[in-house]
C-alpha cells in the first residue's frame, strides 16, 4: 500500500483533500503542527492527526508528500520536510508558483509533481443541487485537473496523476502540462487576467448602481449576459454577436485593455507575478 503523508491536513486545503483521501486506498498520514488543525480534523472527520513530535518518522516512512501549505511557506517547509524523505519519495505540490520560482530543495533523488485543479466550469450540467452549488470543486461537482511532472522518471506519472485525481475528486478530465503552461494558466490566465477582469467587472457594476439601477436589477443584467456572452464566446453554444455588440467590443477593447497586454504571459512577466506571491 503507498503510504502518503499530508502536511498541513488540518488547514483550509488540507480538510478538502483529508476528506477526498481518507476513504481512498492510500495509507495516510494526516501531519498537522497546530493544535486547531488537529482538532479539526478529529472534530470534523474523525481523523486522528500526525503532530510535530512524531512527523519526522512518518516522512521517512513516505512514498508520497502532499504539501497542502500557503505558496509564501513552500520554500521554507519543503527544506524541512525533504531532509528527512528517501531516495524516490515523491513531492506533489499544489500550485505552479513555488516551483516556477525555484523554492523547491535541490534533490535530484526525489519526484516532484506539481498539480491544481481546474474548478467546476461555468457551463455545469450537473443534475443534482449539490453539485450546482459546489463551486469549488472537490466535493460533488466534476472537475479538471492540470498536472506536470516536474523531475522524476516518466514512469512516475501513474502515482501522481492517481494522486491528483483523487485529491480533486470527483474528475472530468486529466490534462498533462509543463511547468511554464502550468504558470500560463495560473497566474497568467487565471488570476492575472480573469480575475482581475472581473473585479473591472464588478466594478462597472457598482458604477452603474451607483448611477441609479437597483443593484438586482444590476446583478441580475450582468450575471444574465455574463451566460449567454459567454456561451457563444467559448463555443458553448454555436451563436453569433449582433454587428452592434462587435461594434461595442471592438469600441471597449481600445478603451480597457492596453494594445500589449498579452505580455502578462511572457516568463519574465510571469516570474515577476510569482515573485509577488511567494
Amino acid at each position: 500500500m503507498t503510504t502518503i503523508s499530508l502536511i498541513g491536513a488540518g488547514g483550509k486545503m488540507g480538510m478538502r483533500l483529508s476528506k477526498n483521501l481518507k476513504n481512498s486506498d492510500y495509507k495516510v498520514n494526516h501531519v498537522e503542527i497546530s493544535e486547531q488543525g488537529r482538532k479539526n480534523l478529529k472534530e470534523q472527520l474523525n481523523i486522528d492527526a500526525i503532530g510535530p513530535d512524531q512527523q519526522n518518522s512518518a516522512l521517512e516512512a513516505s512514498d508520497a508528500v502532499i504539501l497542502a501549505v500557503p505558496d509564501t511557506l513552500i520554500g521554507k517547509i519543503s527544506s524541512q520536510v525533504c531532509e528527512h524523505l528517501k531516495p524516490g519519495t515523491m513531492v506533489v505540490v499544489l500550485d505552479a508558483a513555488a516551483p516556477f520560482a525555484g523554492h523547491l530543495p535541490k534533490r535530484d533523488d526525489l519526484v516532484y509533481f506539481v498539480t491544481h485543479p481546474c474548478h467546476p466550469v461555468i457551463f455545469n450540467k450537473e443534475l443534482n443541487q449539490d453539485a450546482l452549488n459546489d463551486h469549488f470543486g472537490g466535493l460533488h461537482a466534476k472537475q479538471s485537473v492540470v498536472s506536470t511532472l516536474l523531475q522524476g522518471p516518466d514512469s512516475a506519472w501513474e502515482l501522481g496523476e492517481d494522486i491528483a485525481k483523487t485529491i480533486y475528486a470527483p474528475i472530468k478530465n486529466s490534462y498533462r502540462v509543463t511547468l511554464h503552461q502550468m504558470a500560463m494558466l495560473e497566474p497568467g490566465l487565471s488570476e492575472t487576467v480573469c480575475a482581475t477582469l472581473l473585479t473591472a467587472m464588478r466594478q462597472a457594476m457598482d458604477e452603474v448602481v451607483d448611477g441609479g439601477v437597483p443593484y438586482d436589477c444590476a446583478r441580475d443584467f450582468l450575471l444574465g449576459h455574463m451566460n449567454i456572452l459567454a456561451a457563444v464566446i467559448f463555443d458553448e453554444i454555436d451563436g453569433q454577436f449582433s454587428d452592434a455588440c462587435n461594434k461595442a467590443i471592438d469600441n471597449g477593447l481600445g478603451k480597457l485593455l492596453h494594445p500589449d497586454w498579452k505580455k502578462v504571459f511572457n516568463k519574465d512577466e510571469l516570474a515577476h507575478s510569482i515573485q509577488l506571491i511567494t
